[in-house]
């Protein structure tokens, strides 16, 4: 019954859950600016998190979209937060609220989140991708968050593409480069039957169809588990994802794997609070 709080810092949201006993009781939710700077983006944070801690806090689980040195607490180079270079976060929000921070990646948060309360559940091995300003993922090997050196494992956005990365094939940056829109715009206009936007998924399709090969090859989950906003528009590119996958030279492979997509929105925040529990302290 340990109160914890989680925290998801997104490419465009700071979000903020108090969770007890697995569940999420409050939400918080703050805009992030890329021309914020440094301190306003931390006080939105600690605005963010004073919305939903309470004295029976006991401990607080950040996920952050970046490259993070766990034992030292401090987030490098985080996506989408210009502003965001080095920021010592277990630090300054220790020295705020007075209790134990745990920092991850914000996919591997979602990641852990999907093992713990989610569509995991039932999955040893498994990838959790989540799908939105820019593409994450996390690993679960033999039941465990895989995190490698400074959480950098898993960035299968920043792997060669086309002329480009797959980040900007397979996130938000496809429908702003590609048709000027944002994903919830053609999400929109594809539920109301509009011919371009539903072509524009199925194209997304092809695109994440080959981000998962490259997964497969490297390490062969029973499953992929995707969340983020863009999961919402399944239906409009699962077709042509399935599709694309039909060419993976290892028939048997594609036969065995489950794609799911997360019907938890939470899972980031709770994965974020479920930091607090992996830890020995």
């Amino acid at each position: 019954m340990m109160e914890l709080v989680g925290v998801d810092i997104g490419g465009s949201n700071l979000k903020a859950g108090k969770i007890v006993n697995g569940k999420i009781e409050k939400k918080s939710m703050k805009s992030v600016s890329k021309n914020a700077t440094y301190n306003q983006v931390l006080n939105d944070l600690f605005a963010c998190i004073d919305e939903v801690i309470t004295p029976n806090t006991k401990r607080i689980g950040i996920g952050v979209p970046s490259i993070v040195d766990i034992s030292k607490g401090i987030a490098y180079d985080v996506q989408n937060i210009p502003a965001w270079k080095l920021v010592p976060l277990k630090e300054l929000i220790e020295e705020r609220y007075g209790i134990l921070v745990y920092l991850n990646n914000d996919a591997n948060c979602f990641a852990l989140g999907e093992k713990i309360y989610g569509k995991g559940l039932p999955y040893k091995n498994f990838v959790g991708l989540s799908l939105g300003t820019g593409i994450g993922m996390g690993i679960i090997i033999n039941d465990s968050l895989y995190s490698g050196v400074l959480c950098g494992a898993g960035e299968i956005g920043m792997v060669s593409y086309k002329e480009s990365i797959i980040e900007n094939y397979a996130s938000s940056f496809f429908f702003i480069r590609k048709y000027g829109l944002h994903p919830i715009e053609v999400f929109e206009r594809a539920e109301k039957g509009e011919a371009k936007s539903i072509i524009a998924f199925q194209d997304f399709g092809f695109h994440l169809a080959e981000a998962i090969k490259t997964i497969l090859y490297l390490y062969a989950p029973e499953a992929i588990l995707i969340g983020g906003s863009i999961s919402k528009a399944y239906k409009y590119f699962q077709e042509s994802l399935q599709t694309n996958l039909k060419s993976f030279p290892y028939k048997k492979q594609i036969e065995n794997l489950k794609i799911e997509v997360s019907t938890n929105q939470g899972s980031p925040i709770l994965g974020a609070a479920a930091l607090c529990l992996q830890e020995k302290n």
